[in-house]
């Protein structure tokens, strides 16, 4: 496993440490390996979902633009 040094905010460095505190997480390095593991598996998701609009847009199945069914999406999650 590397090693890497990072610098963080205060707000950010106490959100890790009150995580840690709460044996939530049993160190930062985990906390920060599973934020890192969550945001590759939403970026996988969000990956497909753009690749479904633009084959649905591809296929005529819609006027609307990625952009427009993307923030259509949106807003319906915002309900």
């Amino acid at each position: 496993m590397s090693r890497q040094s990072i610098s963080l905010t205060e707000p950010n460095d106490n959100w890790l440490k009150n995580q840690v505190k709460s044996k939530e997480y049993s160190s930062k390095s985990e906390l920060i390996n599973d934020l890192i593991r969550q945001a590759r598996n939403q970026q996988v998701q969000v990956d497909w979902i753009r690749t479904k609009l633009e084959k649905a847009e591809n296929n005529g199945f819609t006027s609307d633009s990625k952009d427009q069914i993307l923030a259509e999406s949106k807003s319906l999650l915002n309900d």
